[in-house]
Parts: structure tokens; sequence; C-alpha cells
């Protein structure tokens, strides 16, 4: 076996609100390393270049090998260990962001299924390992790791779309389409009415097609899609409660409170203050 190794950079401050990289690096793992369980605070994203290895989240454990990838999500419970005959070798990148949910929410993982065997994988380790050789305190630095971190999110999209099963189906058509234009247009004061205008369908034609393929309607999407997009800005940004609403699309800030309570259970003001409180124990 090649000699173990790790080789780690962490980002300890970031101008970037939009997408920032938190840390990155490559390690070849002893037998049977682990780490976990534990939590992140961030998207961590691991590419297994050689070896085996296992990752346990939600209940459940995938066994991967080369080729294959993990995504972790914020605050996910989740552990991985490297096989004991056969530890894998990977690299990683950790990232968050105003705009990191939208980002991921378009990568080939799922809820119930955050692992990917990757198709161009030549190509998903290049722009992965440049994500670490651009390392750095300069916001040059930074720039050039940010760019490589949206080209191997790129790589992974485009397999996304290369693997939808539905993507010939009508139905499903209007719905991607209708999922693209909310994550373009959700800050903008937009209604269910101007959705179903931009895919060309009738509100009702809209709603039965999210029902069939989404699972809920439009505007709870819209609705649900706002307030992460709320919750990323109230962890990675300096901006008043009231600048969030109206940024995601809010222009009330007592109904977006409103809004925001019936999804999380608490108001923005007491989402705030337990980030802060984490952060600081």
């Amino acid at each position: 076996m090649s000699s173990l190794y790790k080789q780690s950079f962490k980002q300890n401050y970031t101008e970037n609100v939009e997408l920032s990289i938190f840390n990155c690096g490559m390690q070849l793992c002893e037998n049977g390393y682990t780490w976990g369980p534990g939590i992140r605070d961030h998207y961590l994203i691991h590419m297994i270049l050689k070896g085996k290895g296992q990752y346990k989240v939600g209940g459940r454990t995938y066994q991967l090998q080369e080729g294959d990838l993990f995504l972790a999500k914020p605050n996910q419970l989740i552990l991985y260990a490297a096989d004991s005959q056969d530890p894998w070798e990977y690299a990683w990148v950790g990232f968050n962001g105003a705009c990191a949910n939208k980002l991921v929410s378009q990568l080939p993982f799922r809820d119930d299924f955050p692992v990917h065997h990757c198709k161009n994988q030549e190509k998903a380790s290049f722009e992965l390992k440049r994500i670490f050789a651009h390392r750095g305190p300069g916001v040059q630095n930074e720039a050039s790791m940010v760019g490589h971190l949206y080209l191997f999110l790129a790589t992974l999209m485009q397999e996304a779309l290369d693997q939808e099963p539905r993507a010939n189906t009508s139905s499903a058509q209007y719905v991607h389409s209708a999922i693209k234009f909310i994550q373009f247009n959700y800050f903008h004061d937009i209604s269910i009415d101007d959705i179903a205008k931009a895919v060309g369908v009738s509100r009702s034609h809209l709603y039965r097609v999210f029902m069939n393929n989404v699972g809920q309607s439009p505007i709870d999407y819209l609705t649900g899609y706002r307030i992460s997009e709320a919750c990323a800005l109230l962890k990675n940004s300096q901006l008043s409660i009231a600048e969030i609403a109206a940024s995601v699309g809010f222009f009330d800030q007592f109904y977006f409170s409103r809004v925001f309570k019936k999804a999380k259970g608490v108001p923005p003001s007491k989402y705030l203050a337990s980030l802060e409180q984490n952060a600081s124990s």
C-alpha cells in the first residue's frame, strides 16, 4: 500500500456569501479509519479515488468504491469509514453559502439516496483536486477555488440531467421548467400564475403535474424554497431579517415571520439566535 497521507486546507475567512468553501483536501486512510458519528454545519462532498468504504446516514448504510461520491448536508448525523482490507483514498470539499442549496438541489443526489457513481470520473476528480491546488489565504486563491468548485458541481449537474428518468414525459418537463423558473426568480414578487405562464400551462394543470411529480403544490414548493434560502442567508450573511425577507421574495416582514415560524417552528429571530448560540458553544 502507498504511504498514508492527509492533505487538507481550512478557510478561516471569506468575503463570498453566495458560495464559500469551508475546507478541502485529499486523504489515503488507514485500515478502518472512521469519522463520526457527527454533524457538519455545511455541505460536504467526498469522491472516492481508490479503495472501498461505507457511508452511514439516515439509518442506512451505503457500500462505496472507486468513482462513487457521497453527500452530507448541514446538521445531518453521519458516519463514514474506510474498509478494513482495502481502505479508501478520497478527495473532498466542504462548502456553504446563499446559493449552495440551489446548486446542491441540481446535483445527482436525493434525500433518500445521497450517493452517486460518477460517470465522468476524470473530469470530476480533476476539478475537485484543483480546488485544493489553488488553496491559499488571498482573495485570488478564494476566487480560483470557488471557480473550480463551480466546475466540479457543473460536471455533476450534467450527470444529473443525463440520468433523469422522467425527462421525456411532458409533465416532468413542465415541473422541471417550473422549478428552474422558481430557482431563478424566487426573490421577485412572483405568483403561481407567473410560473404557469412561464411554463406555458394553466394554473390548474401546473398544480396537477406538481402533485403527481413532486408530491406538493407549486405554492408549497415556492414557499419551501424561499424559506430554505432565507435559512442560508440567516446563517451566512449579516443582513437584517427585513432585508432577508425581501431578498427571498417576502416584502412584508411580519408575513415572512409567520410563514417562517410555520415552516421551522420558531420565528426567524429565534432561529438566528440558535445559530449564534451554536456557533459560540
